[in-house]
């Protein structure tokens, strides 16, 4: 029998259960305080500032500097996640689960250089903590890049954390799903880049809207973590700051429809339908006061296997925001035609995820976007 193509979004559940900051030419002032002790950076991930470092959990929170010399180091303290460390454009190391380190990049060509960090897995068990570059003897930290004008936000589930992209197999063990996944070539992140845009990825393998792939932990959902930082600090409250997306996407649902409801859950089809609708409808009412009238939110949903529930549910949420007066959220379907769902246990590939990117950019281009 062929596996289902979502049977590995609770394995990511079980591994793993913006503060805008710039100090760039241009910018806003640097912040006072303890984030004013780091060396200049931008970032626009989920970052909570502590004395000499910032801290954060999701998925492909990236941080971008500028220095003077032949070489850069980027000071961490991380054993739990991956990172790609990238030098004027070009990805010049992975780094597994570093831990606490200084990660030097020596042997440059002399001259000005563009340095950019970015977590590539989910780790929403742990705290990392990036603690700034450093240059080399000889050389200096230079005003860290400008803010971008455009901001996109990407909410989601395994499909938006990029699970298991890399993979070469569907059949992943959870170390490789962990190696294999890069939240950096997600549709998000590559569509935002084409837009040259700032953005999150705001993505939780195996959590759904109200209800988790296969049942799993009830009573959470997705939502009992969209307003932290920090994931596994109960009570954790993520302050916007300068973070005013021009658009929000979307993409809650897969794991509320693409299992059969267990023995002993307490919905029935008809109840998780309304109870989806009702939470989606809320949250889109949440993302509406946090960000304003201006702010354009796109509701994604994709074909699940046996099912129509989770495309029909989301269609219809987006017609009773309609309906309620929010003109300002769209219905975006994407379906499997190109795809081949080669990531582990069936989930898009690397190449997927650069059609999707595509398909999500084309579509960005029909909407009356302010930017």
């Amino acid at each position: 029998m062929r596996p289902s193509r979502l049977t590995g979004t609770l394995l990511a559940a079980a591994l793993v259960p913006a503060l805008v900051l710039s100090t760039s030419a241009g910018a806003a002032p640097a912040p006072v305080g303890p984030v004013a002790a780091l060396s200049p950076v931008h970032t626009a991930g989920r970052v909570h500032p502590t004395p000499g470092a910032l801290q954060y959990s999701w998925p492909g929170v990236y941080f971008e500097g500028r220095f003077r010399g032949t070489g850069v180091g980027i000071v961490l303290n991380d054993a739990a996640a991956d990172y790609d460390v990238q030098i004027d454009g070009a990805t010049v190391a992975t780094l597994v689960m570093p831990g606490r380190t200084t990660h030097w990049v020596r042997d440059l060509t002399p001259g000005r250089h563009h340095v950019r960090l970015v977590k590539r897995s989910e780790s929403p068990w742990a705290v990392s903590e990036f603690g700034g570059f450093v240059a080399a003897a000889g050389g200096a930290v230079l005003p860290g890049p400008a803010p971008r004008h455009r901001q996109i936000e990407f909410i989601g589930d395994s499909y938006t954390a990029g699970y298991g992209n890399l993979s070469g197999s569907r059949d992943c063990t959870g170390d490789e799903v962990h190696r294999t996944t890069n939240a950096d070539l997600s549709f998000g992140a590559l569509t935002a880049r084409r837009l040259r845009a700032d953005y999150q990825v705001n993505a939780f393998s195996g959590r759904g809207m109200v209800r988790n792939y296969n049942g799993g932990e009830p009573g959470t959902s997705y939502r009992s973590y969209y307003d932290r930082a920090l994931l596994s600090v109960d009570g954790d409250v993520w302050r916007p700051g300068r973070w005013r997306p021009q658009v929000v996407v979307v993409g809650l649902g897969i794991n509320d429809f693409s299992t059969a409801i267990n023995p002993g859950e307490q919905w029935t089809p008809e109840s998780l339908v309304a109870a989806y609708r009702a939470a989606y409808l809320d949250f889109l009412g949440k993302l509406r006061a946090r960000y304003g009238p201006r702010t354009v939110i796109v509701v994604s949903a994709t074909a699940v296997s046996g099912t129509t529930a989770f495309a029909d549910s989301a269609r219809q949420v987006v017609q009773g925001s309609n309906n309620g007066g929010d003109g300002r959220v769209h219905y975006w379907y994407y379906d499997s035609a190109g795809l081949d769902y080669g990531g582990c246990h069936w989930h898009p590939s690397r190449q997927d995820h650069e059609v999707i990117a595509g398909r999500l950019e084309a579509y960005l281009a029909t909407l009356p976007l302010r930017w």
